[in-house]
C-alpha cells in the first residue's frame, strides 16, 4: 500500500454538525433565515434549525429560559418533534431573535 493511500485509510473524520459553526448570534439569525427560506419546502426546516441551535447554546439554560424541561424541550426540537408556533417563538426570543415580516412586493 502506498504511503497516501494508507494515511487515507487511517484518517477518521468526525461526522459534520452545523452547531459547531455557530459561534455568535450572527452565525445563529443567518442559520435561522436560511432554515426560514426552506421552510416553503420543508415545514421542518425551522424546527429542525432550532435544534441545532440549542445544541450549540446551553440546552438546560434555553430550556429554563422557555419554560419546558431539557428533554421536553429537546423532543420538541428533535426529528421526530412538532413544537407549536408558539414555542417556536419562545425559543427564538430565549435564544435573543424574532420573526419579521417584510413586504416583499
Amino acid at each position: 500500500m502506498a504511503r497516501g493511500a494508507e494515511e487515507q485509510a487511517t484518517n477518521t473524520f468526525k461526522p459534520f454538525d452545523a452547531a459547531d459553526y455557530l459561534d455568535g448570534l450572527d452565525d445563529v439569525a443567518a442559520y435561522l433565515a436560511i432554515a426560514l427560506e426552506e421552510s416553503t419546502e420543508d415545514p421542518s426546516a425551522v424546527p429542525r434549525a432550532l435544534g441545532v441551535i440549542a445544541h450549540s447554546r446551553n440546552m438546560s439554560e434555553l430550556a429554563r429560559r422557555v419554560g419546558m424541561s431539557r428533554d421536553g424541550l429537546y423532543k420538541a426540537l428533535s426529528a421526530d418533534g412538532n413544537p407549536t408556533w408558539s414555542t417556536i417563538l419562545k425559543v427564538t426570543e430565549a435564544l435573543g431573535l424574532r420573526f419579521e415580516l417584510h413586504a416583499v412586493a
